[in-house]
């Protein structure tokens, strides 16, 4: 085939659009079969390499070299951090209508699109790692997988992080500490229990916070250890309530699918996908303890004062979340209360 002739058919195919046009090519057939092969990443943290930099862009790398390596290049990926690709708040209904492959994002910015998700960042309802990685195979972790199918999304690694309250002024640790100030909860449901405390609540993604507390447009936040770490937080903070040892802020920030995606590749690759997500959770629970012990030294340099949380204060906190936000989520729908009750029994 010459060159013309292959551009000339490379435009027959772009507007018929069909896979007829495919049939008669071997050289189309295997240029558009490479293409499809390469799947994008798209997260909003921020960029690093494998071996340094925030562990979720460190994650999406070690499971895209890994999957390369065990599908012997037949899928290769492509990586977007810092929110390059498209908006944060886009990726989950990109992935939805198959128009992003992958992302690693947290499950609760979807709230507003699937209520359901918002039991991913539920005050109160997850106070521990082994709690948390206990959901994948409990009925609730079951169940919450069986939604997201439905709606077109497919985990593939489940991951929680612990987190804690970066303040530009005093600490926030008792739930009468938020009165008056201006705090961003991290979803609706966290806003529930800071409303309820007498905060003001502004919600706003993980990578805005910096520029918001740097303007004074908010005066706190809850975000992960880890994100509390990577956007530098203790630059405009005088005070860190950390997550370590004890915690009511946990959110569930897996690495998703498309499920569009997802069904379109042969089921070797579909079972090297899902085996290369779940061999990463072991990275992605040590990473997330080490990131809550590593905060607290990273304020504490920076001048900040850094408190912890102890075991009454969390269930302070939790009482509050039981007839506020719980029950909130519980009245949402059917799928909901059945979410809430299921993941009550993991308590």
């Amino acid at each position: 085939m010459t060159g013309m002739t292959r551009r000339t058919a490379l435009s027959t195919l772009g507007k018929l659009g069909t896979v007829g046009a495919l049939a008669g090519s071997p050289f189309l057939m295997s240029s558009a079969w490479a293409q499809a092969t390469t799947l994008k990443i798209s997260h909003q943290f921020p960029g690093g390499t494998l071996t340094e930099g925030d562990f979720r862009d460190r994650l999406t790398r070690m499971f895209a070299a890994e999957v390369e390596k065990r599908s012997k290049g037949a899928l290769k990926f492509a990586i977007y951090p810092g929110s390059s690709l498209m908006k944060t708040n886009a990726q989950f209904s990109a992935m939805r209508k198959g128009a992003l492959d992958l992302s690693l994002v947290p499950l609760s910015y979807a709230g507003g699109e699937v209520p359901e998700v918002n039991i991913g960042l539920m005050p109160g309802l997850v106070t521990s790692y082994e709690q948390g990685y206990s959901w994948k195979n409990a009925e609730v972790g079951k169940e919450l997988a069986r939604i997201l199918y439905d709606k077109g999304i497919v985990v593939v690694s489940w991951i929680w992080q612990a987190g804690g309250v970066a303040s530009r002024t005093k600490p926030v640790v008792e739930p009468e500490d938020a009165k008056g100030m201006k705090i961003r909860g991290g979803s609706r449901e966290m806003d529930l229990i800071l409303k309820a405390a007498g905060a003001a609540v502004v919600s706003l993604p993980s990578n805005e916070i910096y520029a918001a507390m740097q303007t004074g447009a908010m005066d706190a936040a809850l975000t992960s250890s880890t994100s509390l770490i990577s956007f530098r937080l203790e630059e405009v903070s005088k005070a860190l309530t950390t997550g370590r040892g004890n915690a009511y802020w946990f959110m569930f920030e897996p690495l998703m699918m498309s499920r569009a995606v997802f069904d379109k590749l042969p089921k070797d690759q579909q079972a090297t996908i899902l085996a290369v997500g779940a061999d990463m959770e072991t990275f992605a629970l040590k990473a997330a303890q080490e990131d809550d012990a590593q905060v607290a030294a990273v304020y504490q340099k920076s001048g900040a004062k850094v408190v912890d949380l102890n075991a009454a204060t969390v269930k302070r906190w939790q009482a509050i979340a039981r007839t506020t936000a719980w029950k909130d989520y519980g009245e949402k729908n059917e799928n909901c209360a059945k979410l809430l009750k299921l993941a009550e029994k993991t308590l």
